[in-house]
């Protein structure tokens, strides 16, 4: 259960990290909106961090957690911030989600 309350975590980092980038972009009420969701994202996924990391060991957590916001967060950016999906950098998040998968399988 506590890696589904993990990947949901990272899940939440993935949108702190869209709306921080939104609030960037945006001005007026609309960025401080984004900067809202920003915060609201960040404390719920800090607190399922946590949860998570009450069975779980905090170096794979943290490692799984950072992990899946950052294979995330790629994936908004070239889908949705329309970033390029160059051969490298699609090699380099596989090679990310390889590792994340690892890590599970390596954990207790």
């Amino acid at each position: 259960m506590n890696w589904i309350i993990l990947i949901v975590a990272g899940l939440f980092e993935v949108g702190f990290a869209t709306c921080l980038g939104k609030a960037n972009e945006t001005v007026g009420l609309t960025s401080k909106l984004w900067f809202g969701g920003f915060l609201l994202c960040l404390s719920v996924s800090m607190l399922l961090l946590l949860q998570a990391t009450k069975t779980l060991p905090i170096g794979t957590a943290y490692g799984v957690w950072t992990g899946v916001g950052a294979v995330g967060s790629v994936l908004v950016g070239i889908f949705y911030f329309n970033e390029p999906a160059t051969f490298w950098r699609v090699f380099f998040l596989t090679t990310l989600i390889i590792s994340i998968i690892g890590l599970k399988v390596v954990s207790n």
